[in-house]
C-alpha cells in the first residue's frame, strides 16, 4: 500500500476541514426549517467526524 504524502496530508486535512464547516452550515440550514437529505442533528455528528478526521490527518510541523 502506498504510503501518504506529507503534501497529501496537508490537503487533504484542508479538504475535511472545510467539509466540517459545510456540514454545519447545512445544519443551520436544517435548523431554520429545510432539511437538506440529513437532519441537523445529524449534519452535526458528520461535520464532528470530519473535522476530527481532519486534525488526524493533520500533518506534524
Amino acid at each position: 500500500m502506498r504510503e501518504v504524502k506529507k503534501k497529501d496530508k496537508k490537503m487533504l486535512s484542508s479538504v475535511l476541514m472545510v467539509s466540517s464547516a459545510l456540514a454545519v452550515v447545512l445544519s443551520a440550514i436544517g435548523y431554520l426549517g429545510t432539511d437538506i437529505w440529513l437532519a441537523s442533528t445529524q449534519w452535526l455528528l458528520v461535520a464532528a467526524v470530519l473535522a476530527l478526521f481532519g486534525v488526524y490527518f493533520k500533518p506534524e510541523e
